[in-house]
């Protein structure tokens, strides 16, 4: 049987059911305020983390093309320096560089796939001469990188492999792309036909090896193939449509039958390397050796500026 509280006990209980109370109601309040802070935190990093998406997206290519290869391929002046274009945007189409062929430097543009033996030889033959001739500002050389050899490489795709590693490169550390493109042709860098060609990892390794930085952003356009599907438009171009950039009425040779294609045909290319030289195909039982080739070019311009000056003279 439960006694009853006087007045005191009474006074006490209530004090002590408010006090028990009034706990109660600071640790809501605190736990709520802990839900809210945490909330904001969580909030503050989903902002974070969208605007670190944004700031990614901004600083990817401007296009499916690498900076510096707008035309679809990459164009070395004097002392080897990439001249800088913007990237390829989407639904663009390629078009063909600006060039004066009544003067000079002498604008030259060589087709390659990196997995191409004849590109190889012919790399060996005049790689030397050809930088020779863009260190001293005497041609420009463009060098554009095609894939129809992917079907060679058991099934790893080597050709485009190679070529978007010289995109990464173009776009990212330019300086050393001269450098890049003479050496993945080379024996020591260049594999043969029917063989799985350089992992991603060995790819990398000769950008080191002629002075580029493989640092993470290199090894990561490397990895995602970034400009994997430009290179492949880069073939579509000139086996379908045509090569841009020849002179008017300019004839591509077929080398399977050695007879000039058709002028109501589209000028498309037939092998690789191929070589366009102010605007018209350089075939060497043709046209003789390269180097004289681009000599008598070079004289004829020279020529043609001594008489101009003559004449300014003698008015």
């Amino acid at each position: 049987m439960n006694q009853k509280l006087t007045k005191n006990e009474r006074r006490e209980l209530a004090r002590e059911q408010a006090r028990l109370a009034q706990q109660a109601e600071k640790k809501r309040e605190k736990r709520n305020r802990l839900m809210l802070q945490g909330g904001i935190v969580v909030g503050v990093l989903a902002i974070a983390a969208v605007v670190a998406l944004v700031i990614t997206q901004t600083m990817k290519p401007a296009g499916p093309g690498p900076l510096n290869m707008v035309s679809g391929g990459v164009t070395f002046a004097e002392d080897l320096k990439v001249v800088p274009t913007a990237a390829l945007q989407s639904g663009e189409e390629r078009q063909a560089r600006d060039a004066d062929w009544t003067e000079g430097p002498i604008d030259v543009t060589v087709f390659v796939d990196y997995m191409c033996p004849a590109c190889g030889n012919f790399e060996q033959t005049y790689g030397t001469m050809l930088e020779n001739y863009v260190g001293s500002g005497d041609i420009t050389l463009t060098v554009y990188p095609i894939n129809f050899l992917d079907g060679q490489s058991l099934g790893t795709k080597y050709s485009t492999r190679a070529a978007n590693l010289v995109a990464c490169v173009v776009e990212q550390q330019p300086d050393f792309a001269f450098a890049l493109h003479n050496r993945m042709l080379s024996p020591a860098a260049q594999p043969s036909e029917q063989s799985t060609g350089l992992t991603d990892d060995q790819r990398v390794e000769q950008a080191v090896a002629v002075g580029a930085d493989g640092n993470l952003d290199l090894r990561q356009c490397v990895k995602d193939q970034r400009f994997g599907k430009f290179i492949s438009a880069n073939y579509k171009q000139v086996s379908e449509l045509g090569i841009l950039g020849l002179a008017e009425g300019a004839q591509l040779m077929n080398p399977s039958t050695g007879q000039l294609i058709p002028e109501d045909q589209p000028q498309r290319l037939m092998s690789t390397p191929t070589v366009i030289i102010n605007g018209q195909q350089w075939v060497s039982n043709r046209d003789g050796d390269l180097e004289a080739y681009i000599l008598k070019l070079k004289s004829q311009f020279e020529g043609e500026d001594s008489e101009e000056n003559e004449e300014q003279a003698a008015s």
